[in-house]
């Protein structure tokens, strides 16, 4: 039996393979772990936005007192709220967009409730009240939109921006 040449233990050699491996897929997992960070980011963003909208909302069918009249709450009221409960998420409030002016015109709850009325607050945010939300529910609508850019090295979605919605209804206690 003949020993092999030295070309034939160069070839056969497996040193470097677990570099050249490891060079294919660690910026492939790099860009897995962006995207799940990034994804994670805009869900919890929408998860804030909507907390804030419920929040206007409750503050927005939480009628003042019996004696005063019962008066809904002023919409720049129901937008503080919002603004408040986004600081304290560490989500910007100053980026909120106004919901599209193509909003179909709300129903009217029955009589001897007041009309529908909407009202667009310094803020941006939509407040509708008197609103009939179903057959036997009459309540108000806070709505908004707010922005999110990703940041995505090399692929498609880098510096794409989506509009987050924000659109909340609830029951009032009429």
């Amino acid at each position: 039996m003949t020993k092999p040449g030295p070309w034939i233990n160069t070839v056969q050699e497996t040193r470097g393979s677990q570099v050249a491996e490891a060079a294919l897929v660690m910026p492939l997992a790099f860009m897995l772990l962006l995207g799940i960070y990034w994804f994670g980011r805009a869900f919890n963003t929408y998860a804030t936005i909507n907390h804030a909208a419920r929040e206007g909302a409750r503050v927005a069918v939480a009628q003042t007192c019996g004696t005063c009249g019962n008066t809904a709450p002023a919409a720049s009221t129901v937008a503080s709220t919002v603004t408040q409960t986004m600081q304290a998420s560490s989500v910007d409030p100053s980026r909120i967009i106004q919901y599209p002016s193509a909003l179909p015109t709300p129903a009217n709850c029955p009589a001897p409730l007041p009309n529908a009325s909407c009202t667009v607050t310094a803020q941006n945010v939509t407040v509708c009240n008197n609103v009939a939300l179903t057959a036997q529910a009459c309540g108000v609508t806070v709505s908004f939109q707010y922005p999110y850019q990703f940041w995505l090295p090399f692929t498609s979605l880098n510096n794409q921006q989506i509009i987050l919605t924000a659109d909340v209804q609830m029951q009032g206690e009429y």
